[in-house]
C-alpha cells in the first residue's frame, strides 16, 4: 500500500535537485518543500509521456486530504477518480502551496495534470491525481492482486530491496528470502534510508512506492539497482500506465476507484488508505508484456 510514504532517499538527487523537508507522513514532518525539475531527467520524460497520454475530460472535484489527493474527472461520459499521495509545503505570503486553490475547477483537465511537472506540494500531488484520473484505463490483463502478494511470489528465496514501510511488511519478511526495508524514520528492522546505496545493488528484486514519482527519488533509486532486478512500482499514486514499463518497471501495483462519492469523502476527513481502500479502492496489478504474473 501506498502510505504517504517517509521513505525517501535525500542524498540520492537523480537529475533534480531536492530542496529542504520531506513528504508528510502523518507523524508530525515538517514540510516538504518540493524538488526542481531539471529538464531531461527521467522524472520529467516519465510524466511528459503520461501527460501525453492522458484523455481530453471534464474537472468534477478536486480534493487535497491529510494523507491522499483525489482528484474527479468526467472521461467519455464515465466518471473517473485518480489518486496520489499528499505532499505538502509550507505556506508564505509571496506563494501559497497552490495559487488556483478556489479556481481549481475553472481549470482545463489538462491544465490540472500539467501541475505534475509543479514540482511543488500540494500541486504535483493534484496533477498526479489528475494525470491518474484521465489516464486511459489500462486494465486488459489486470490482475486482483495486491503488492504484498507479488512481493511475496517475486521473492521467494531471493533478496528484497522495498522503500518505506508498509503494512504488511512483518507478513512479507517471512515469505521472501531476505528483506532489507528503507525508511526515512527507521522502525524495528527498518535500515535508514541512507543505506540505500549499500542495499539497492544486492537487490533481485526492488519495490519503490509510486510517491517517489512525487519526491523525486525515482531517478536515482533506480539507478543503482541491479540490471537483472524485478522491478514494483506501488500504491495508489502508481500510475497503471505502459509509460512505467518503458522505464524499467515490470510489474504496477495500483488501485481502480470503484465508490467515487466513498472514497472521495473519505479523502476529504483525513481517510487513510486502509480506510478508503474499504470504502472502495480496488488493488490490481499490470504486468510487462512478456513478464508473467
Amino acid at each position: 500500500m501506498d502510505l504517504p510514504a517517509s521513505g525517501v532517499v535525500a542524498s540520492l538527487s537523480g537529475g533534480m535537485e531536492r530542496t529542504t523537508g520531506r513528504p508528510f507522513d502523518g507523524a508530525g514532518d515538517a514540510p516538504y518543500d518540493g524538488i526542481t525539475l531539471a529538464e531531461g531527467s527521467v522524472l520529467v520524460q516519465i510524466i511528459q509521456d503520461l501527460l501525453r497520454e492522458v484523455q481530453e475530460g471534464r474537472i468534477l472535484d478536486v480534493r487535497v486530504g491529510v494523507f491522499w489527493t483525489a482528484v474527479v474527472a468526467e472521461v467519455e461520459g464515465a466518471v473517473r477518480c485518480g489518486l496520489a499521495s499528499t505532499l505538502y509545503g509550507g505556506h508564505t505570503d509571496a506563494e501559497p502551496p497552490v495559487p488556483q486553490a478556489g479556481h481549481l475547477l475553472d481549470m482545463s483537465a489538462r491544465e490540472l495534470a500539467n501541475m505534475a511537472l509543479a514540482g511543488c506540494p500540494p500541486r504535483s500531488s493534484i496533477g498526479l491525481a489528475a494525470i491518474n484520473a484521465l489516464l486511459p484505463p489500462y486494465l486488459e490483463g489486470a490482475v486482483e492482486l495486491n503488492a504484498e502478494t507479488i512481493l511475496s511470489d517475486l521473492g521467494r528465496n531471493r533478496k528484497v530491496a522495498l522503500v518505506g514501510h508498509f503494512p504488511f511488511v512483518e507478513r512479507l519478511r517471512e515469505n521472501v528470502g531476505e528483506l532489507w526495508v528503507l525508511e526515512l524514520q527507521p522502525r524495528g528492522g527498518d535500515l535508514p534510508a541512507s543505506a540505500a546505496a549499500q542495499v539497492i545493488p544486492q537487490a533481485d528484486v526492488l519495490a519503490l512506492t509510486g510517491t517517489t514519482l512525487l519526491n523525486g527519488t525515482f531517478e536515482s533509486l533506480m539507478r543503482i539497482r541491479r540490471p537483472d532486478a524485478q522491478v514494483l512500482v506501488l500504491g495508489p499514486t502508481t500510475p497503471l500506465s505502459p509509460v512505467l514499463f518503458r522505464h524499467g518497471a515490470h510489474y504496477l501495483s495500483g488501485s481502480v476507484v470503484d465508490d467515487v462519492a466513498a472514497v472521495v469523502k473519505g479523502v476529504s476527513q483525513a481517510a487513510g488508505f486502509r480506510q478508503i481502500h474499504r470504502l472502495g479502492v480496488r488493488l490490481v496489478t499490470l504486468a510487462r508484456p512478456g513478464v508473467g504474473l
